[in-house]
Parts: C-alpha cells; structure tokens; sequence
C-alpha cells in the first residue's frame, strides 16, 4: 500500500501539489474534499495531505480541526512510518496548543506511540475504551481493519509462531473473530493455543558463516611471538 503517492490520486489532486496551486488558498477546499475521500475509501494520500495542513499554516483562518485530526488518523494507519510526525509538525502551533484540538492532538500522539512501540494491548485498551478516541477514528472507514493489517505484517516479519492469546491482545480480537482474521485474512493457521505463520523472506532463521582467513605466515609469526615471549621470561 503506497501512502505516499497512491494510485488512487486523481489527476485533479496532482496538479494542485506539483504546480502553483499548492500556494493557493482556494485550493483547500478541493483537498478538504480529497481528504473526506480517501476517509471513506479506505486509501491514504499523504503527499497530498501534507499540501492542505501546509495551506492550513499558511491560511490559519481556514483550518478545520476535524480535517486535520482526520489526516493525522490517516498517517496513523501507515505505521510504522514517519507520516504522522510529518503531518503533525505542520500545524500551526498556535492553534495546536489550544482548545480542543489540543486535546485531541494529545490523545492521537498516544495512540500513535502505542502503536510505534508495539503496544497493540495499550493502543487497543484506549481505542475501545476511550470516547474522544472513538470520535477521532468514527470518519475513517475500515481504521480498525487497517491497523490489524499492518500489526499482523509485522508479526508476520519476526514470529513463525505466537501464543493464541497473546496474539488476541495484539489485534484487539477474541474468540472467533480472531480465529476468522488469522485463517481468513492473514492465512495463517490456528494450532490449539498457538498461531503458525508461514515462513518468508523475513521471519526465516538465517544461517550466518563467520570466516577467519588466517594464511600459514601469520599463524607461524604468532607461534613464534609466543616462543620468544616464553623465552624471554
């Protein structure tokens, strides 16, 4: 999945950001629109949503807190990455350091560092729990499916097996929705308390060969210093 330049970007959006018009204040409604879009169609355009929250800084009589808090839950789901940290430092901190956006912008930089450090149980307890979380993912369709994607590929990277259990806490799951995700979604396999997943490029044991190139003349130079050394003595 490629968030950065998606190939669902219509030809419209592109020209915005590779001309002039990426300084255009009436541009901002256009990539409002783009934004709302890509909520709804399950597709993140990072490149383009670092262009509004740039025209946002530029123009802060025309920044939206809901459109900015949704372009940041956008960059969440392309962890690990660093599409959040980017998004984030281009607001304006005048308005970032105020009202409900800064709320707002302190629960998302929590769930977004559960995420970063692996604290799928964390980020899942908050996610679930928590009414201001629950209205910072509501506009982004498929947020949820999104993440336990990117958790099960990175579980995928370093485990050839994991404890049943342990991966529930890890996708937010239980019982038979974690047994459906694990056979349907991630083609894995369901083994008693144990997930087996399919070996790959990444998650294979690698035989590593450490080789010394130690020539007849050398050792013999060794042997030597170590017979005039006890001699000496």
């Amino acid at each position: 999945m490629n968030g950065e330049d998606p190939p669902e970007r219509p030809e419209y959006i592109t020209s915005i950001i590779n001309g002039l018009e990426r300084y255009n204040p009436e541009a901002v409604g256009s990539l409002e629109t783009y934004v709302q879009e890509q909520c709804e169609q399950k597709y993140t355009d990072c490149n383009a949503n670092r262009t509004l929250l740039k025209l946002y800084q530029l123009n802060p009589d025309r920044l939206k807190d809901e459109v900015v808090t949704n372009v940041l839950v956008k960059a969440m789901t392309q962890f690990p990455s660093p599409q959040f940290h980017l998004a984030l430092h281009l607001i304006n901190p005048s308005a970032a350091n105020q009202g409900e956006l800064h709320e707002a912008l302190s629960k998302l930089r929590t769930l977004n560092s559960q995420l970063e450090g692996a604290k799928y149980a964390q980020f899942w307890a908050a996610v679930d729990g928590d009414d201001l979380c629950a209205d910072l993912i509501a506009d982004i369709a498929g947020f949820e499916d999104m993440i336990r994607l990117k958790i099960a590929q990175l579980v995928s990277q370093a485990y050839r097996e994991v404890d049943l259990e342990l991966l529930e806490s890890w996708l937010g799951l239980s019982g038979d929705a974690t047994k459906q995700f694990v056979e349907e979604v991630a083609g894995w396999t369901v083994e008693g308390d144990s997930v087996k997943i399919p070996s790959n490029p990444d998650n294979e044991a690698k035989k590593t060969e450490i080789r010394e190139d130690v020539n007849v003349e050398q050792f013999a130079r060794v042997i030597r210093r170590s017979w005039e050394d006890t001699i000496a003595v």
